[in-house]
């Protein structure tokens, strides 16, 4: 059905009245302007026979009188099949590696279908990232997600394209990493894609990229395609596949200026009030289910705005998902990679997936036994900064050793140095016996 001209154009939504044919949410609407590139919309508000149209490549130049709405009765769709990996994409599931359009073997609504609570196995098995810090004090289990809290100035970047890069690589099981971007700069994106190509992993790796010169209500659709290509390597091909998403703040940030655009009431500092829900539908699309070899992990990454970790994305975040990796920047300063503060971070499901038949059956004690100890280093060096060092007892000063040789050799690792499990609980089972 054609209508035309539209009722108001603001902010990217096009607002149609005086519908006769049946609209349904989340319904695609090309967009026809006479001599201009075709642009594509999707319904987002339903209101009797008015309905707001989000336009993906924005509203510039576009004139109510002189743009034809086609309503198509379908939904977002991405082309599927095995070559994706190794391929480049835009936010919106566009091949820009000039590879050519993807064979498609099937399509899939990127919105994902809903997973019953009783088609899940719950989560276990460790992933090794070939990071000691996150490996044996932290450890990710397949089908978790578990996000990594960071600012601006902080390495998430380098480090995500560690963790990717050691996934990847890994030869005696079928891995892939799915790598989803938004908002960011070319810069950060090309270092990204050489990160993976330099590594010998970008064969196992599909890239979903939204720059920070992209439209910003692409960016709501971007880790929806992306999850839906992990998905179909997940659960129709049997990939082990580790998902990074990459900035979830700028992915809120996106949610806010459209739900301002709509003029719907802000919630909490602005936020659309359904943010929780609509990190949760982004959230929960990891997991393992029945009758799949395959499961999704999810990293996403997240810049906390002003370094507040109870700010709405990072608070949302937190509830939503199963622990935080924590970046610091004292430890930053300090010259150490990658700055984990490893106190206030958690991984809620690591006791599931070490011990006896996963890593070793010394290993949940021994992480115990370091993150104790280091707990007691903060809180004596806490206590020097205000009486000094004159006091200390033997044991004080032998706490302070394992707090510096715990920083300077166990969380300290080269970007280029990823270490397999055996050699990082090794390591930890040597600073161990400086405790004992």
């Amino acid at each position: 059905m054609d209508y035309f001209g539209a009722r108001e154009i603001k902010n990217g939504i096009i607002l149609l009245d005086d519908l006769i044919s049946p609209i349904a949410y989340d319904e695609i609407v090309e967009i026809i302007i006479k001599n201009k590139p075709k642009r594509t919309g999707r319904v987002i508000e339903i209101n009797e026979d008015k309905a707001a149209v989000l336009v993906f490549e924005g509203t510039s130049g576009l004139s109510t009188k002189s743009l034809v709405s086609q309503l198509s009765g379908k939904f977002m769709e991405i082309s599927l099949s095995e070559e994706i990996l190794g391929r480049v994409f835009n936010g919106l599931g566009t091949p820009i590696d000039g590879l050519g359009e993807i064979f498609k073997k099937v399509k899939r609504n990127i919105n994902g279908n809903y997973i019953f609570p009783t088609q899940r196995i719950y989560p276990r098995n460790y992933i090794e990232t070939g990071v000691s810090a996150i490996d044996s004090l932290l450890t990710l289990i397949r089908g978790q997600k578990l996000p990594i809290f960071s600012t601006d100035e902080l390495p998430h970047d380098v480090l995500a394209a560690q963790i990717a890069s050691h996934v990847a690589n890994k030869s005696h099981e079928k891995f892939a990493v799915v790598f989803a971007a938004m908002g960011l700069s070319f810069d950060t994106s090309e270092f990204f894609r050489n990160s993976f190509i330099e590594s010998g992993g970008f064969l196992n790796t599909v890239m979903f990229l939204n720059l920070n010169s992209d439209p910003i209500v692409e960016r709501i659709a971007t880790p929806r395609f992306a999850l839906t290509a992990a998905e179909y390597l997940a659960y129709d091909l049997g990939y082990q596949v580790l998902v990074i998403l990459t900035d979830m703040t700028s992915y809120c940030e996106a949610l806010r200026e459209i739900s301002s655009a709509r003029g719907e009431v802000p919630g909490r500092k602005g936020y659309p009030g359904y943010m929780y829900s609509d990190l949760a539908s982004i959230y929960e699309r990891a997991g393992i289910i029945k009758g799949s070899k395959g499961s999704i992990t999810q990293i996403p990454i997240l810049t906390m705005p002003s370094e507040d970790i109870t700010h709405p994305i990072p608070d949302l975040t937190g509830y939503i998902t199963e622990g935080q990796i924590v970046l610091d920047k004292t430890l930053y300063k300090k010259g150490i990679y990658p700055p984990i503060n490893v106190l206030p971070s958690l991984s809620r499901l690591m006791k599931d997936g070490i011990g006896e038949g996963f890593t070793t059956k010394e290993h949940p004690h021994i992480a115990a036994k370091l993150f104790a100890a280091y707990a007691e280093v903060m809180e004596l060096r806490s206590l020097i900064s205000v009486v000094g060092e004159d006091d200390l007892t033997e044991n004080d000063k032998k706490l302070l050793e394992f707090g510096k040789t715990f920083e300077q050799q166990f969380l300290n690792q080269n970007e280029f140095n990823s270490r397999n499990i055996d050699d990082t609980l090794s390591l930890a089972s040597k600073l161990k016996e400086m405790i004992e």
